[in-house]
């Protein structure tokens, strides 16, 4: 007999690439709620919105092996004019953001892939206590503004170091180390 406890079971592995099927464009509408709605209470009911018409989705999905497990980390991008693409409602699963990386990997493929679009500018709003992540990952601060009652950063992404990605329907895999 065993005694003691155990830690939750967690994947190691991860395909970062646009959703394709119909479960991980649900699975990356359930994350957004649960983190919009339900755990930062940012919008009551659902956070969808217009640009949810055009904007392509993006999930982290966990691996078992070599099989496609859950929608652990999303994001959506979508071109407001000729060149200018934005990023919005980055998430990740509460379970998944001690294991590293995800956001980063998320952030990595819509500039690149938006790159690959004909993107010469890429824009975002973020919420002001995750803007180190983004200047760590070579974004630079336009100003700073209040929305959904939070303090925000519109933030740039320095397209230099996000070189295209064409295939971003298949993505890459990705194996963030994990936090001790």
């Amino acid at each position: 007999m065993m005694y003691g406890t155990f830690r939750p079971f967690r994947a190691a592995d991860f395909q970062v690439k646009f959703a394709t099927q119909t479960w991980e464009k649900r699975g990356a509408a359930r994350l957004r709620h649960e983190v919009f709605c339900d755990e930062q209470g940012l919008f009551a009911g659902d956070d969808r919105d217009p640009i949810d018409d055009t904007a392509i989705p993006i999930v982290a999905v966990s691996l078992l092996g070599l099989l496609a497990d859950d929608v652990v980390g999303t994001v959506r991008i979508h071109e407001a004019e000729p060149g200018l693409w934005w990023g919005s409602r980055l998430a990740v699963a509460e379970d998944y953001r001690k294991v590293g990386a995800l956001g980063a990997a998320l952030i990595r493929l819509a500039v690149s892939s938006a790159h690959a679009r004909g993107c010469t500018r890429f824009l975002a709003h973020v919420q002001a206590q995750n803007a180190l992540l983004f200047r760590r990952l070579h974004w630079n601060v336009v100003e700073e503004k209040e929305l959904h009652g939070r303090p925000h950063v519109l933030m740039q992404a320095d397209l230099a170091h996000y070189p295209p990605i064409v295939d971003a329907e298949t993505g890459f895999h990705a194996q963030p180390r994990r936090a001790a």
